[in-house]
Formats: C-alpha cells, sequence, structure tokens
C-alpha cells in the first residue's frame, strides 16, 4: 500500500504481471474511487466547458457521450486531463485526485461569469472493470435492466441505471466498463466481481497497461508547464469553429505559429535495459530529450516508453542508462491495444 494523493491505494494484490495478463487476457478490475467526480449543471453548463476545456462538447450529439480533453492555463499548459460525459441537459467531468483542489479551484474560478454550478459529487465510489471478457461478465453478475445497459453500451458512452453510472470507458487500451456506485453498494460489487473470478488489480498493472496503450499520467507526460501539443495531445484540442476561444486557445495558436515544437514520442528498446522515466534522449541531431514515462512492457517482452524529444527526431535515437548508450527505436505509441502489438 502507498500514499496516491491522499488515498491509500495497492501497487499490487500478489503479482503486478499476473494482473496485467489477467486485463490483456480476460478480466481484472480496479478501485479507483479516488478519482475526482464532478457535476456541471446549469443553464450555462455548455457554453461554460465550450470555454473551460480544449475539446468542444458541442461535439457530443446524444446523452451519454464523453470526450477527452485538457483544461489548460491561458498560457495553454495543461492544468489537468479529463473525461467529461454529456447527461440529460447536463455534464458529469472525472478529474484526477492528485489535482483535485486546483481542478475545483480554476473551475469555480472560471464559473464565475457563467450561470452553473460546480458540485463535487463524493458519495460516489469507481470500480474499473477491464479487459476483452469484462463487459460480459459484469453483465452476468449484474443481471437484468443493468445487463442491458452494458450490452447497448457504444465505446466512449455512459449511461445511468438508478443511482449508479456505467460507461464504457478505461485506461487500459482494452475494452471495459467504469462503473461509479454509492460508496456503501462497492464493498458487495467488488466481492461479487471477485467470486466471479474478476481478477483484483492495483497500480503497478494500471501503469504498465496505460503505457502499453500510449495513454498520459498527469505529472510525468505532461503538466501546467507543458503544452498538449508537446504532450500527444494535439488530437484533443477543437480548433473549429474558430469563434470558441477556449482557454489558452492564443498560446496554443501562437505555438502553432512558432512551430519546432518539441513532441511526444514512443521508443522501444528490444534488447536489455530499461527504459525509466529521466532518462536522456539523444538524437541524431545531436539534439537530447528525456523519457516521461517508461517501464518493461509485460505483453511484449520488452521495454517501451513515452518520451519528450525535439520535432526532427528520426527513426531512431539512443538512451543513456547507467552511463551507457542503447539504440532505441522511434515510433507512434500506442504500443498494444486488444492484446496485440499495434506500432509501426
Amino acid at each position: 500500500m502507498v500514499d496516491f494523493g491522499g488515498w491509500d491505494m495497492p501497487i499490487h494484490y500478489g503479482s503486478q504481471i499476473e494482473e496485467h495478463h489477467a486485463i490483456r487476457k480476460n478480466a481484472g478490475v480496479f478501485d479507483v474511487s479516488h478519482m475526482t467526480v464532478v457535476d456541471v449543471t446549469g443553464d450555462d453548463s455548455q457554453i461554460y466547458l465550450q470555454k473551460l476545456l480544449a475539446n468542444d462538447v458541442a461535439r457530443l450529439k446524444e446523452d451519454g457521450k464523453a470526450l477527452y480533453s485538457g483544461m489548460l492555463r491561458d498560457d495553454g499548459g495543461v492544468i489537468d486531463d479529463l473525461i467529461v460525459y454529456r447527461m440529460n441537459g447536463w455534464y458529469r467531468v472525472v478529474v484526477n485526485c492528485a489535482t483535485r483542489e486546483k481542478d475545483l479551484a480554476w473551475m469555480q474560478k472560471q464559473a464565475e461569469a457563467f450561470s452553473v454550478v460546480i458540485s463535487e459529487q463524493p458519495e460516489f465510489a469507481m470500480l474499473a472493470i477491464q479487459g476483452p471478457n469484462a463487459r460480459a461478465k459484469t453483465a452476468e453478475i449484474l443481471g437484468g435492466e443493468k445487463a442491458a445497459l452494458i450490452n447497448s453500451l457504444t465505446i466512449f458512452q455512459g449511461k445511468e441505471s438508478g443511482h449508479w453510472f456505467i460507461a464504457r470507458t478505461g485506461y487500459t487500451g482494452e475494452d471495459g466498463l467504469e462503473i461509479m456506485l454509492p460508496n456503501d453498494d462497492a464493498p458487495a460489487f467488488w466481492q461479487q466481481l471477485l467470486d466471479a473470478g474478476i481478477a483484483p488489480c492495483g497500480l503497478g498493472a494500471r501503469d504498465t497497461l496505460r503505457l502499453e496503450a500510449g495513454m498520459n499520467l498527469y505529472g510525468s507526460d505532461m503538466d501546467e508547464s507543458i503544452s498538449p501539443l508537446s504532450a500527444g495531445m494535439g488530437w484533443t484540442i477543437a480548433w473549429e469553429p474558430e469563434s470558441r476561444n477556449f482557454i489558452g486557445r492564443q498560446a496554443l495558436e501562437a505555438q502553432k505559429a512558432a512551430g519546432n515544437l518539441p513532441k511526444l514520442v514512443g521508443l522501444v528498446l528490444e534488447t536489455r535495459g530499461v527504459l525509466r522515466s529521466h532518462q536522456k534522449v539523444i538524437v541524431k541531431s545531436g539534439a537530447t530529450g528525456e523519457i516521461t514515462s517508461g517501464t518493461f512492457s509485460p505483453t511484449l517482452g520488452y521495454s517501451i516508453a513515452l518520451a519528450r524529444v525535439p520535432a526532427n527526431t528520426e527513426d531512431t535515437a539512443k538512451v543513456e542508462i547507467r552511463g551507457k548508450l542503447h539504440t532505441v527505436t522511434v515510433v507512434r505509441p500506442p504500443f498494444v491495444r486488444n492484446g496485440e502489438r499495434v506500432y509501426q
């Protein structure tokens, strides 16, 4: 057990490697109740979020649909990354626990000019059931209306069932569910999942899985000092319509115009050695970058990393490990999806 944003969290329940493989091959569950659920209600909820977020909630054309976005400072730095769901006339936002206090303060500050109410929902626990068999097993456990809802969900969609909110989202590169439910309901449901053979999984497997899936970790791959354009998040920025003046837009436009921003890439080391965060990356021009997240990939059997490197980085580079230079292949993440290698 370790401290994680003020929560006691398990690194693993036995074998981190076995937990990782359970998610890739079958199903596992994470207790992610540390995540912060925030509801945004009121007449101006849509236009408020269109100002607050780099992505555009107007793209969500039906209730339940979700999108991923950065919440930016005026200078373009990433305050946090988050998921927002369109509900029936309001929105549900899920942010990281380590940034909870600054996120809520920023959201409240920006809300002053709008007719909105920002409400944290601490009464919710959250369980993430992930893996190729996760949805089928969870539907079998729950049955009835909840099973029908699970079977009807499209990817990146969530819907309410009584006091539960069931979403087809995740942080592993596998299919699966993230379920927000009343705190009092969580222990019994957790036990039902374990009794059905769904493996309990900790932070260790969560990190190796998300890195294989090429997913950023706030505080490692981006933070307030990093532009989303240098964090592999360019696809989350909705530039159209030009009239939508989201926070950070002018700074990002200036960065684009200036050009030559560093970029986030994937690195693969198929020889011996383990890529770790903060190791130096040396590109062919002699310029340097840095690994932001690195680990041994249980699925692939060798080391992978995300790294921020100069814009002119080519298809190979060198990483300094314990004073020695190792050649790595530069790839476009993700590395693994649905249990298989996908990078080129």
